[in-house]
């Protein structure tokens, strides 16, 4: 079977200094591979981009929430005041407080964020935890279904079965249970897997799977921040969803279905976008009329400093 192969090459002053391994899947509309690089068959933990599918499987359990808060739930947000008040609404809306969260405390991920919540004399929260977007949706999933709210993550819990089975149906996949970094449970798919139950919400036309789709087109800056990288790919490619998760995850899809999924071995971050961009140049998508091509690049670009100056550049080699 063929393993992880080198997607970049970390390269400083003319010098390749290091590489990242990793695998690549491009899907094309109808589902098959259209290409591929590295192992992109064996399971893996996807992490936060399996978000969406979680917030697909509570909306078939009945939650309902407006555009806004449905792509919070889908997200790994930023700590920005409308993630922190977005959170604060769905719980409040279940009749439910922060301290129903059972995320691990932490800073929010948006560097000008933290240092504000630093500066006022504020503390790591549940509630600044980038994953409580899609903990308060779990629970006030729970309260919609009158399922006990202190085990909600618990893998036996009526929720997380019901994510469980939702997620297996979407990827096409049998899957193992491990943990997240949140505490919630984390479901295994191959990287195949994971591109085409992207692919299956980009189609949707109705139901559940269009209203995740739908919530994630309109308010991308829900799903990640406003200065992510992920927002900006989605905003130049109107009608693609998309989510990036820890151990540099990523999957996208387009608005006819053609979707991408990576991961590199490593789970080095800075590559992530680079690989991305690289995919979708390589498909030829960055070359379609519908897309904005000068920023996708800009997406995957990367730039090394040396004593403050650009030197160098982390880019895609396959």
């Amino acid at each position: 079977m063929t393993g992880p192969v080198v997607v970049a090459e970390i390269v400083r002053s003319g010098i390749v200094e290091g590489h990242h391994y990793g695998s690549v899947v491009a899907l094309r509309a109808d589902g098959s591979v259209e290409w591929s690089v590295g192992d992109v068959t064996s399971p893996v933990l996807p992490r936060s981009s399996n978000k969406p599918i979680q917030a697909l499987a509570m909306v078939e359990q009945g939650l309902d929430l407006p555009r806004e808060l449905l792509a919070l739930a889908c997200a790994s947000h930023s700590g920005e005041a409308h993630h922190l008040d977005g959170a604060r609404r769905i719980l409040a809306d279940a009749g439910l407080d922060e301290s129903a969260l059972q995320t691990p405390l932490d800073w929010p991920l948006d560097d000008l964020a933290r240092e504000a919540l630093i500066r006022s004399g504020g503390e790591k929260s549940s509630l600044t935890m980038n994953c409580s977007g899609k903990h308060a949706a779990m629970l006030a999933t729970c309260v919609h279904n009158g399922w006990d709210t202190a085990t909600y993550l618990d893998p036996r819990h009526p929720l997380q079965v019901a994510i469980k089975a939702t997620f297996e149906r979407m990827t096409g996949e049998q899957a193992q249970v491990a943990i997240d970094g949140c505490g919630a449970p984390l479901l295994t798919t191959s990287l195949v897997g994971l591109a085409r139950a992207f692919s299956r919400l980009a189609v949707a036309t109705d139901g559940a799977e269009h209203r995740i789709a739908e919530a994630i087109r309109a308010h991308p800056e829900y799903v990640s921040g406003t200065t992510r990288d992920e927002r900006t790919l989605l905003t130049a490619m109107p009608g693609s969803i998309g989510k990036a998760g820890a151990e540099s995850c990523y999957a996208v899809a387009l608005p006819d279905g053609r979707a991408f999924a990576l991961k590199t071995d490593d789970g080095g971050a800075r590559a992530r976008p680079v690989v991305m961009t690289a995919a979708l140049e390589r498909s030829g998508v960055t070359a379609e009329g519908w897309v904005d091509a000068e920023a996708v690049r800009k997406t995957g670009e990367h730039v090394l400093l040396g004593g403050g100056k650009p030197v160098g550049e982390i880019r895609a080699c396959f």
